[in-house]
């Protein structure tokens, strides 16, 4: 059994996509597809931008959406047992495997992407990862703080954190002195906390309001670890995803659980099959 994983914001490098604009007329063709539907040619930036350009939510979220999904469609693939993305991630995943067409995928991204940054406009937050302590004494510590929260488990010993500015300067000083290590993120708010809850009716009101298919495989969410095959629940649970922590260790434990031993990342980098590593060094892991 085999899956393939999505990468989610902080996978962007300048040149990205451009090969496969340049190597595959089907790519070309959906990256211009892409572009119309923007407005603006994100291609531009993606293959011959700054990386400063790269990092506005704007224009991450897209194009890491687009250089998953397009080198998922042109690849030549042809069992999947599973999927997974690592928060925006999700929608690359459904989009790849039918369950979001092509063009409905990118549009509810855009609409993520803006409604997140009006979010982080709203609110001074910011995100930390600590590394090097159990995720309990974290949780443990981050209850002594009601503005801080855990946002991403991403591996054993490494959980980001979301907060209020003043919050997570507060706390990183704790964690410090208790032995963990904390790396402020650059990032331009509290994703995946209560800070985002101003993004969460615009983006239901457009996920509700876009056809989903029946998916042809399971997908293992962020909101809770567990593969899903409901559109209903699927809806749901992108939703959720928006305030909840992303649970991409639980995930991950649970694809093995389940049989799963290989893993295939598509998109950008290969952040996620370092973190799959990590999680379990009896796995099988590559890139696409």
């Amino acid at each position: 059994m085999k899956a393939f994983l999505f990468p989610g914001q902080g996978s962007q490098f300048v040149g990205m996509g451009k090969d496969l604009f340049e190597s595959k007329k089907k790519a070309k063709s959906l990256f211009n597809i892409a572009n119309e539907i923007l407005g603006f040619k994100i291609t531009d930036i993606m293959f011959n931008g700054s990386a400063e350009d790269l990092k506005q939510t704007n224009i991450t979220q897209p194009s890491i959406f687009l250089h998953s999904v397009i080198l998922f469609k042109t690849s030549e693939i042809n069992h999947v047992s599973a999927v997974a993305g690592h928060s925006l991630g999700e929608f690359s995943a459904l989009t790849a495997i039918g369950c979001l067409s092509f063009e409905d995928g990118l549009k509810l991204v855009i609409k993520r992407a803006s409604a997140m940054q009006k979010a982080c406009e709203s609110s001074k937050s910011t995100m930390a990862a600590v590394l090097g302590m159990s995720d309990e004494l974290v949780e443990k510590i981050c209850k002594n703080y009601e503005d801080v929260v855990p946002a991403n488990y991403n591996s054993p010993g490494q959980l980001v954190i979301s907060g209020s500015n003043s919050g997570i300067n507060k706390i990183s000083s704790e964690l410090s002195n208790k032995g963990g290590k904390v790396i402020l993120l650059p990032v331009g708010g509290g994703f995946h906390s209560p800070y985002m809850d101003p993004a969460k009716k615009e983006l239901g009101d457009a996920i509700n309001n876009t056809k989903f298919s029946k998916p042809v495989c399971s997908i293992y969410q962020n909101y809770d670890a567990n593969s899903e095959l409901s559109v209903e629940k699927i809806k749901e649970k992108l939703i959720l995803q928006l305030t909840s922590p992303v649970k991409w260790t639980q995930t991950i434990e649970k694809m093995i659980s389940d049989g799963i031993l290989e893993f295939y990342e598509c998109g950008p980098g290969r952040v996620l099959q370092g973190l799959v590593k990590k999680i379990s060094r009896e796995v099988d892991t590559s890139s696409i």
